[in-house]
């Protein structure tokens, strides 16, 4: 309190003045303190906060080398080992089985592989090259698909297998990458890789001496065919067995497939039991083999042209009558009719045709559907919007046929190309299902016999019964041709390693 005198009112004035600074002052300074502490305490709780999270961090690698599943990984989990016991059987529950560990091994280098042919051709191709990566010890580069062939599939590996489930099911056999590395991209654009086709019907020693030293040179090698490249018979029996692994379980459609696959079994299975004949009489096919039975002389002038159009279709000039009484042609519609109608088909019973647009159409199949009323495609079960995402796409046509003839009570082929010797192997697997291999030379001698009546329908009948008694997809030793190894037993159609058979195998046929 200033009191104030004679000539005293400036002096207050004066101490005042000097209070109010004096106040300010502390203020200014009270603040500065409250800042700093302010900043201190924000400094601390970063600190604490970067010590937690990197403890969290710390237990999630852990936790996720316990777990396996991927999509823990990353998710912080700090929390008790009680909990943590919780969780990870509510993980196990939803997530699904752990993943294989990755196996650890000296990379020796990088394979790339460009698959040729329709999509079981590449399929089995597939299977041949991570076996011979894993043998290797290399990386492998997720396979490219043919896109230059006839059928011209724009479609990605992605595009009809789960790539995920593929790169995943197989990490503890062989690393597998979507692309290369940068470094070594660069390269390949450069044209620093090697690039060529391997030796068909290769032993495996073939790439361990062969294609593993340009491997080591060249750190990627590029195997532009891979068809046929691997030889059926005299490889390791773990290298068989990987073959039929990746075949059986890594080679798995995507979900879209899978699940209109599923759709059309359903339909099927809600009228009765169902066969499957895969009725290769597609413009391709019989322009490729030269076969034109039943054909008139407009369509055998069309199926010439074409032939003549492909390059790569080396084989020019044919004997469309010599080749099929060779057994050689596939079997047209009319006798098909009569080959399921001699091994005694219900007549009644569903046929699925898993093929493309039959050459001649409604004309060439009266017959069939005369005999079998029941005739169903894909394009019938199913609605157009159903199958507009795969149009153009015949890769992807293929693989829903490849998972409804999986599924079905009987399978027929009408010829021996890639499909129905992948499938006819893939139903091996699934309990020796109910395959008809047909005899087509045996049968279109006997056909001919009877169309002109030196053979009685009894005696066709009993006959074709005969002849394809123990060719009905049943256990069989798979045929070695020793120096001869395009007419063996092709492995995809006979994996007998991966099969388990209650017969002793040496009685087998």
């Amino acid at each position: 309190m200033c009191r104030v005198e004679r000539g005293g009112e400036r002096k207050c004035e004066v101490v005042l003045q000097k209070v109010m600074k004096g106040e300010r002052r502390g203020v200014v300074v009270e603040k500065v303190k409250s800042s700093s502490r302010s900043k201190m305490k924000l400094w601390m709780i970063r600190a604490t906060t970067s010590v937690l999270l990197w403890t969290c961090v710390v237990q999630l690698t852990t936790l996720g080398e316990m777990w396996g599943p991927r999509g823990l990984k990353g998710w912080p989990s700090c929390f008790s080992q009680d909990s943590a016991a919780v969780l990870q059987d509510k993980v196990h529950v939803l997530a699904g089985p752990a993943l294989p560990p990755k196996r650890v091994y000296k990379n020796n280098g990088y394979l790339m592989v460009s698959c040729n042919g329709g999509l079981n051709q590449m399929r089995a191709a597939i299977c041949d090259m991570v076996s011979i990566a894993r043998y290797l010890n290399v990386t492998l580069i997720v396979p490219e698909l043919d896109k230059t062939s006839f059928w011209a599939d724009p479609s990605e590996f992605q595009d009809i297998f789960d790539v995920d489930h593929f790169i995943i099911s197989l990490r503890d056999e062989v690393r597998i990458l979507k692309e290369l590395p940068p470094r070594l991209k660069r390269r390949m654009e450069l044209g620093m890789i090697r690039t060529m086709p391997p030796v068909s019907w290769s032993d495996i020693s073939y790439y361990r001496n062969q294609i593993l030293p340009l491997i080591q040179k060249y750190k990627v090698v590029h195997l532009n065919r891979t068809d046929s490249r691997l030889a059926n018979n005299g490889q390791p029996l773990e290298l068989q067995k990987l073959r039929c692994h990746v075949n059986f379980s890594a080679l798995r459609f995507t979900l879209q497939i899978e699940e209109l696959g599923k759709r059309v079994v359903k339909l099927l299975r809600q009228k009765g039991p169902f066969l499957v004949l895969h009725l290769r009489y597609e413009m391709d096919m019989l322009a490729f083999s030269g076969c034109t039975q039943g054909c008139n002389r407009e369509e055998v002038d069309e199926l010439t042209r074409m032939r003549y159009a492909y390059p790569w279709w080396k084989e020019k000039i044919i004997n469309s009558d010599l080749k099929r009484k060779d057994g050689l042609c596939p079997l047209t519609p009319e006798e098909t009719a009569l080959t399921l109608r001699a091994l005694g088909i219900d007549p009644n019973i569903q046929i699925y045709i898993a093929a493309g647009e039959i050459y001649g159409g409604e004309r060439r199949m009266a017959t069939l559907g005369t005999a079998y009323p029941k005739l169903v495609r894909k394009e019938i079960l199913l609605e157009p919007s159903d199958l507009r995402f795969f149009e153009n796409h015949s890769s992807q046509m293929a693989a829903l046929d490849y998972l409804v003839s999986l599924e079905s009570d009987i399978f027929v082929p009408t010829y021996d190309g890639n499909m129905a010797k992948v499938v006819e192997g893939h139903r091996r697997f699934l309990g020796f299902k109910k395959t008809i291999v047909l005899d087509r030379r045996f049968l279109v001698d006997l056909i001919d016999r009877y169309t002109i009546g030196s053979l009685s329908w009894v005696a066709f009948s009993s006959a074709v019964k005969e002849a394809h008694a123990d060719r009905m997809g049943s256990p069989r030793k798979r045929l070695v041709i020793p120096d001869r190894p395009k007419e063996e037993d092709y492995f995809y159609s006979n994996p007998e390693e991966c099969l388990e058979p209650s017969y002793d195998p040496l009685s087998g046929t």
